[in-house]
């Protein structure tokens, strides 16, 4: 992994990274299929600020490393070479996407209160969007969570399903869909709820064949949940708008995490690959394995390359990083996961086993596809938004190109 242009101290706190995680994290990682106690997780987190590298997405007034976004990709990619390595950096869904959240538009309270501790690693936070059908799921139109005003505050009521990290969070950020108050729109507001509320309770656990998040997937119940006019997170029925400003980076940042781990198990292989003989010789020398290697550097390099531009575009036109982040979910969920089954295949029997943890990674990226969105959903936005630019262009005087000519030579 190379990154040539980067500034000195990015290179450093890069390599400061990729030793501790190599060094430190991977020999704390439990079994596969294992997660990952609470003892542990304390013990990794107070190394890592103890190394410098905790919490690099975080703003420096609240102890992190204030990293600029077109400099996440190669720390994230050092954290995600271990499956637990983000947890240890504090860089791990959900806490990361809600702390960027809230650093750009919670107030100062409302930072001190929930921003503050969860970049400390003090607690852990959870976001409530997805219900149980028909409600909200890749679709965010169908959300059926509501609030209501209460006097001094909102009451709110609703059913949220897949709300990772719930168990053990300290706060939860809901959605609900509330009417148009105060010369707010209707729409959708965010709130910060305390998991101590007595309107709010963590219902059935979902069981999902991914363990790195810790907290789980579970059923989350709001039942008169009321809480003061202070836990509107922005202005009211401009949820969807935040929404937007979390999604993009966080869609970025799980490419990043897992093509981190995508290059673990190209390792893996590559190591497996060089020393297991077979027919006479190593199986890197063999056409077949050769091929399956080629293709997961292409991936990889591929992915790579998406994810830099996505950051890019996220930092200059934030519109545009967020139509882009849509193409490098879909290519980056789809491409990690092909190295890593590249990567058991070369492996054999032993891929399939315990015995290495090939396995558990694909367990662990399978869900990235269904996660942020399904990947279905974001290919049909990216080609509604393909058609609807060139129908804008040609509007606007391009030539339409989509004639046939008959009889007459030349391209159109």
């Amino acid at each position: 992994m190379t990154f040539p242009h980067l500034p000195p101290e990015i290179a450093e706190l890069r390599e400061r990274t990729r030793r501790f995680i190599r060094e430190v994290v991977i020999d704390a990682e439990p079994a596969p299929g294992g997660r990952l106690d609470r003892t542990a997780r304390d013990r990794l987190q107070a190394a890592a600020k103890e190394a410098g590298v905790f919490a690099p997405l975080v703003p420096t007034e609240y102890g992190g490393r204030g990293l600029l976004i077109e400099h996440w990709s190669p720390i994230l990619q050092e954290a995600g070479y271990s499956p637990i390595g983000p947890v240890a950096l504090n860089c791990m869904a959900p806490d990361e996407g809600n702390m960027h959240m809230l650093n750009l538009i919670a107030t100062v309270r409302q930072k001190e209160r929930y921003l503050a501790p969860l970049a400390a690693g003090d607690v852990r936070s959870c976001f409530g969007m997805t219900e149980p059908h028909p409600g909200a799921g890749s679709d965010p139109a169908a959300l059926r969570t509501t609030a209501v005003r209460a006097d001094g505050g909102w009451i709110i009521d609703g059913h949220k399903r897949f709300t990772s990290g719930a168990v053990g969070a300290g706060f939860c950020i809901v959605m609900a869909r509330t009417p148009a108050v105060d010369g707010s729109p209707e729409g959708a507001t965010m709130f910060l709820v305390d998991m101590t509320n007595s309107g709010i309770r963590v219902g059935e656990a979902i069981h999902t064949v991914d363990r790195s998040i810790d907290g789980g997937h579970p059923h989350l119940h709001l039942e008169d949940c009321f809480v003061a006019d202070d836990a509107v997170l922005g202005e009211v029925g401009l949820g969807f708008r935040y929404a937007q400003v979390r999604l993009g980076p966080a869609r970025l940042t799980h490419c990043m995490r897992w093509l981190g781990l995508a290059r673990r198990a190209h390792d893996i292989a590559l190591d497996r690959a060089a020393r297991r003989e077979l027919f006479g010789g190593p199986i890197d020398s063999l056409g077949l394995a050769q091929h399956l290697i080629a293709e997961s550097v292409i991936d990889i390099e591929t992915s790579d390359a998406i994810v830099d531009k996505t950051a890019a575009l996220l930092h200059s036109d934030p519109k545009a990083g967020s139509a882009m982040s849509s193409v490098a979910k879909v290519h980056c969920s789809e491409a990690v996961f092909r190295v890593v089954d590249r990567a058991v295949q070369i492996c054999g029997g032993d891929g399939v086993s315990d015995g290495l943890p090939l396995a558990q990674y694909l367990n662990e990226v399978r869900p990235f596809r269904i996660y942020d969105g399904s990947n279905e959903t974001h290919r049909w936005a990216i080609a509604r938004r393909a058609s609807a630019g060139r129908s804008a262009a040609v509007q606007a005087g391009e030539r339409y190109r989509g004639d046939a000519v008959v009889g007459r030579n030349g391209g159109s």
